[in-house]
């Protein structure tokens, strides 16, 4: 990346260093070729900078001449906000239907839902072809109708709020694609987002499948329940899919402002560094915690910090082939659980303890105190969790407290998502 016309030429260099100090007030549009900021077209034009723009931009051709700006229009925003905030409903709501055992109520599925049973005859119906299910022979062969109405319903409001998130995306999308409110780099984000949204209730009965198989639970001490594998492919889905929509939700209402070329320095650079790795810790906990409900493994060793006395526990690699325990079996995940949990933890400590004396902006100082106190919290709950043998008002905070956390880690990230670009900005 070179710089030219600047050497040995004063009016040039003061114009040039008058250029480098200036505000950066442009918004960072990533709209795929189109630079939304018109103020470096105009800079480049002026001062003759060979400054390599597809560095700068993250793009693989910008003209320097680039001054149309696409404006994407707020609504937009607003829209998929929303639906962030009804993904995270969808991913708490399944969190409960888990943990009141409800997930295996409804033993067929159909596309577009249909209704609850109208009358007590239809009742009886629903019941029946539960009675055919390894979870009423095995577990609930004395369930009451009552009861069964309740986890009924739970099943039944889970998958009807994930068939409200899609009529609430897919018909809004067609309408503003139609009215020209997104740029050739949104509708592929459109269409991407559009697609594991389909797939992620495809996930879930591909998942609820697993636990009306008799053929998984013919061993004396299977306990019938969904795949533990598929349960955590579920959920993973479910928090790239939020990830993906809280983080252009907030590309298109909140984009990201640098005041100075000034404040970029390599400790900020190193600090971007940090929050992108809190943010996959984040990520892999909550997978492990995945892993944890699918097993009931936090109804094993029910003590902070050891287990039953011991750091690591006498089982841990009760099972063969080794590398199975980590899946499969309840201590192992738990004490994977439990590794991952507390160095995410003291992780986001040593990151809000770095953001001390950075130049952040005010906003990205916010996301570190967000991050900082939703990881401590977060923490606090899982123990909470542990020690009162899994209470569904708890748990259920517990793993809403997870997407909560990740999306404090998404925002830093967002804030902070300019300081690769500025390095290469010339000196």
């Amino acid at each position: 990346m070179g710089t030219t016309g600047t050497t040995g030429t004063p009016g040039l260099q003061a114009n040039h260093e008058e250029w480098n100090t200036q505000t950066w007030h442009g918004r960072w549009a990533d709209n795929g070729g189109t630079v939304g900021l018109d103020w470096i077209g105009r800079g480049v034009a002026a001062h003759g900078f060979g400054i390599g723009l597809d560095r700068v931009m993250g793009f693989s051709a910008v003209s320097t001449a680039a001054t149309a700006q696409f404006a994407t229009p707020k609504v937009v925003g607003y829209w998929l906000f929303g639906i962030a905030g009804m993904a995270f409903g969808a991913v708490a709501l399944g969190g409960v239907t888990r943990l009141t055992e409800s997930g295996l109520s409804m033993v067929d599925w159909k596309l577009f839902g249909r209704p609850p049973p109208a009358d007590e005859a239809a009742w009886e119906e629903e019941l029946r072809k539960y009675s055919e299910s390894p979870e009423f022979k095995y577990k609930n062969s004395q369930i009451t109708m009552n009861e069964f109405k309740f986890i009924w319903y739970m099943e039944y409001g889970h998958r009807m709020w994930g068939r409200a998130i899609g009529a609430c995306y897919y018909l809004p999308a067609a309408v503003m694609w139609a009215k020209g409110y997104f740029d050739k780099a949104m509708k592929r984000r459109i269409v991407v987002m559009g697609a594991l949204l389909a797939c992620q209730g495809l996930l879930g009965w591909y998942m609820v499948k697993s636990g009306l198989d008799h053929k998984n639970f013919e061993g004396p001490s299977d306990v019938p329940r969904v795949s533990q594998y598929r349960l955590a492919s579920h959920l993973s889905a479910a928090m790239v899919l939020y990830s993906f929509l809280f983080w252009n939700a907030l590309s298109v209402l909140t984009p990201a402002v640098k005041e100075g070329v000034a404040k970029f320095t390599p400790q900020v650079a190193k600090f971007r560094g940090m929050a992108m790795g809190a943010k996959a810790l984040v990520f892999l906990t909550a997978v492990s915690g995945a892993f944890v409900a699918g097993l009931d493994a936090g109804l094993v060793y029910n003590s902070f910090p050891l287990m039953a006395g011991r750091i690591i526990p006498d089982d841990i690699l009760a099972l063969s082939p080794a590398l199975s325990n980590f899946t499969e079996n309840p201590t192992t995940v738990q004490f994977d659980h439990r590794i991952l949990g507390t160095t995410t933890l003291a992780f986001i400590t040593a990151l809000a303890l770095k953001s001390r004396g950075l130049p952040l902006s005010p906003r990205a100082k916010t996301a570190v105190i967000a991050l900082t106190t939703m990881g401590w919290m977060q923490v606090g709950l899982g123990i909470t969790t542990l020690l009162l043998y899994v209470p569904v008002p708890i748990a259920a905070l517990h793993q809403s407290g997870a997407l909560l956390t990740l999306t404090s880690a998404l925002w830093l990230s967002h804030e902070l998502k300019l300081m690769k670009a500025l390095k290469y900005v010339p000196k």
